[in-house]
């Protein structure tokens, strides 16, 4: 006799429940022709099934009817031949017709004998198909599964299935029953069917120990699953709310939600155990031993920082890490000396001379800007690119940022030196190379993303081959990326930081820009002088009177050029329709600009009538409204072609980044799937990869960072009033080239515009660079700024 696996867990459930099974009622019901309802039947063909995600579309027989139905979801386990009940929604698709969306699925044991064998003939169990199949339905009848189940060694009876083989089918047969089991058990502890095909893909049939010894591992272990959805499954489980897997996942949790949704690097340790313990509803003291375990186990690192609420400094470890290769690149590169026998031929071979090198750089500066205007800063601007290790130009519109890139790049040429300009977003490195002529790419792109390495090919070890490196927009670079971005630099190497430090900060955590301004550790160009023909242009005008504290200029509507408005309404569902009609109509027909790939709603909120979310359903309605054609429901959402979709996270596999905007160009609802086109780059979506675009019609203000659009349209209501701030204002105005109009009122625009406060966040990189740079600290608050005496020789 062979030797069997242990006995299988049944693949539908416990045969001494019945209930466990799903029960034995036949049929389908729904509220009439649509909404929610259940489903009994057979599948009887599984028409279309993505292998990655699960996703799958199914034709159903459902009992005591002849009529087949489609049903759908991620249905990754079910086989041919399988009895389910199903619950779901019914809906009614523009292409396929009606469907019923499956959110939970329950496998029955199959009744009757064709039935069994229609399901072992469809190939779950390994060695056995079809003709097997009707051989040991033969032999055992409606008692086959039971068989399976109880006395495996019976198979033997029948012919071709010899020990080795027998086996092997048991331990399908017994794979399989655990995959059911897992799926049962994740979704009866409230967890959806995507959810659950995605935990069963990482964990397989150590699933169910896995979450009854710590369900908070899905939170780290599976994306898509936060805290609070593992938390509500530990307490289905029966977890105590008090055990210190709880705490540690509760804590580990709060940092990243204070770095994700506030930017924070680091947070201040007696904040974080309060908070942390009013999230949780424990005690302070059970999340101090919490954090002091992560610690131990170097998930969070502390600082001691000294007297104050910074007192000690509480860190994720990998911003922690980012933070410091900031603070300690940016300090090397100063103290590296440049290459200045090189240099010297290159200038002489130019012609170039000079009491000494500064003197000739400062020629060479002065030589790029004839002709044409320039100011004593931009000059200088250019001098410092040449000079200087490390280097920061910032400045509002209309001030000369381009003109001295243009002129860097120019320059780095003509001396035979190799320049790399990047920008964090694909939109903003267009724009670069379009207006110097010069090669730019996103800065992901240049540092070379490898699957192989797990991250970037460029880093300390292959660095990039270049004399210089410019950053454009870098008010846009987070601690993480300007870290990955810094190892990659090389020692011998220039790097210039170009910015607008009065936009809003980063999307992801830290102030990089902004730091390493304040921090005087570094050389900063600023520039303040507004050209003649940027004086023409009331966005440009009006983007520095914001910034000063100033109220807007209005234009009047009929003057000729005219490119800044302010439409004054009251309330918010009609500035909404003010919205839509400027888009569709207005706009398009007095500019001639596309209402899809030239008009951006920029809004200040997600929520609200005036929010992202809902003007994004009112503008798809009207920019794209059905035609009959293709339909992909997506997580509430509804994707058609000709939608315009932005990404929310890196996806280095399909090469496109947060806050890259597309537009779709083609849905298939019997696949899953959609294709958007990124910069003419076709890029397609699947299962859960759907999850990472959205769309955008409108967008917050927030994710405009980097990109500039020929018009923008930007409700600015009081019930905006949490992110009624001036960077806002600012930093929306200044991403329209040809055309802003504001749409709100007064009221909300000279509350924004007197909020001059920046949201701090923790950071402790200008401290750092201030050290490296031998500078004395600054001990700061939300409010002052005070010297206080030097830290000494401690490590940056």
């Amino acid at each position: 006799m062979p030797r069997f696996p242990r006995r299988p867990s049944p693949p539908f459930g416990v045969p001494k429940r019945p209930a466990a099974w799903g029960g034995t009622s036949g049929g389908a019901s729904q509220a009439g022709l649509f909404g929610q309802g259940t489903l009994t039947g057979t599948v009887e063909r599984i028409r279309f099934r993505a292998e990655d995600t699960g996703y799958t579309v199914l034709v159903i027989l459902p009992e005591e009817s002849e009529a087949t139905v489609v049903a759908v979801g991620h249905l990754g386990t079910l086989r041919e031949g399988e009895r389910v009940r199903f619950e779901g929604e019914w809906k009614d698709h523009p292409r396929y017709g009606r469907q019923f969306q499956v959110t939970v699925a329950q496998p029955i044991a199959p009744a009757t004998a064709e039935g069994i064998e229609k399901f072992l003939a469809a190939g779950p169990v390994k060695h056995i198909g079809p003709a097997m199949a009707k051989r040991i339905v033969e032999r055992f009848g409606e008692r086959t599964l039971e068989v399976f189940d109880k006395e495996p060694q019976r198979l033997l009876e029948i012919p071709g299935l010899g020990e080795k083989r027998l086996a092997e089918a048991v331990e399908s047969w017994r794979s399989h029953g655990e995959a059911r089991e897992v799926m049962l058990f994740l979704q009866q502890h409230g967890l959806s069917l995507h959810l659950a095909e995605k935990i069963f893909r990482s964990y397989g049939a150590q699933a169910i120990p896995i979450l009854r010894e710590n369900p908070y591992r899905l939170a780290t272990d599976i994306f898509g699953v936060g805290f609070r959805t593992a938390d509500r499954v530990a307490r289905q489980i029966g977890f105590p709310a008090d055990s210190p897997a709880r705490c540690a996942a509760g804590a580990l949790y709060l940092l990243q939600q204070l770095s994700e949704r506030d930017g924070h690097v680091f947070v201040p340790w007696q904040g974080a155990v309060e908070e942390a313990a009013q999230l949780l509803s424990v005690e302070p003291a059970q999340v101090e031993e919490a954090l002091e375990s992560l610690r131990r186990q170097g998930a969070v690192v502390v600082e001691e920082t000294g007297e104050g609420p910074e007192g000690r400094a509480l860190y994720l470890r990998a911003l922690h890490a980012a933070e410091c290769e900031v603070a300690r690149r940016l300090t090397g590169l100063l103290r590296t000396a440049r290459d200045e026998v090189r240099l010297e031929a290159a200038l002489r071979g130019l012609g170039v001379s000079g009491e000494n090198l500064r003197d000739r750089l400062r020629r060479l500066a002065q030589r790029a800007l004839e002709g044409g205007q320039a100011t004593g800063d931009q000059a200088r601007a250019i001098e410092d690119a040449l000079a200087e290790k490390a280097l920061v130009v910032t400045g509002g519109p209309g001030t000369g940022k381009t003109t001295i890139v243009s002129a860097v790049t120019k320059l780095y040429g003509q001396l035979g030196l190799q320049v790399l300009l990047a920008a964090p977003t694909g939109r903003a490195a267009k724009r670069l190379a379009e207006v110097t002529g010069h090669e730019a790419s996103t800065i992901h792109r240049l540092l070379e993303y490898s699957w192989v390495q797990g991250g970037f090919a460029r880093n300390a070890s292959n660095p990039l081959a270049a004399d210089a490196v410019v950053i454009d927009e870098a008010s846009m670079l987070d601690v993480h990326l300007a870290a990955s971005l810094l190892r990659a630099v090389p020692d011998a190497a220039t790097f210039v930081l170009v910015g607008d430090v009065d936009q809003l900060p980063s999307v992801g955590p830290g102030n990089v820009l902004r730091d390493v301004i304040e921090s005087g550790g570094v050389p900063v160009v600023r520039l303040t002088e507004v050209f003649r023909q940027a004086k023409e242009s009331l966005i440009v005008e009006n983007a520095h009177r914001v910034n000063r504290g100033e109220m807007p200029r209005e234009a009047r509507e009929d003057r000729e050029g005219a490119d800044f408005f302010f439409i004054e309404e009251a309330d918010p569902a009609r500035c909404a329709d003010l919205i839509v009609e400027l888009c569709r109509e207005r706009i398009p027909r007095r500019f001639g600009l596309d209402p899809i790939q030239e008009i951006q709603v920029l809004s200040p909120m997600q929520r609200g009538v005036l929010g992202v979310q809902s003007l994004n359903e009112r503008l798809q309605e009207a920019l794209n409204p059905p035609d009959g054609g293709a339909l992909l429901p997506a997580g509430g959402r509804a994707f058609r072609k000709g939608d315009k979709l932005i990404q929310i996270r890196n996806n280095y596999e399909k090469n496109v980044f947060n806050g890259d905007i597309g537009v779709v160009e083609r849905v298939d609802p019997g696949e899953g799937a959609l294709w958007a086109a990124f910069d003419g780059e076709l890029v397609e979506y699947t299962g859960g990869s759907l999850d990472e675009v959205v769309h955008a019609f409108a967008v917050t203000v927030h994710k405009s960072q980097g990109s500039e659009y020929p018009a923008v349209v930007v409700p600015l209501h009081t019930q905006h009033f949490p992110m009624l701030q001036r960077n806002l204002v600012y930093t929306a105005l200044t991403r329209a080239r040809r055309l802003a109009v504001f749409v709100g009122t007064k009221k909300a625009l000279a509350i924004a515009i007197k909020n001059a406060r920046v949201r701090r966040r923790w950071s402790r990189l200008a401290e750092r660079l201030r050290r490296g740079a031998g500078l004395p600290a600054v001990a700061r608050t939300d409010d002052i700024t005070e010297e206080t005496a030097p830290d000494g020789d401690e490590a940056i």
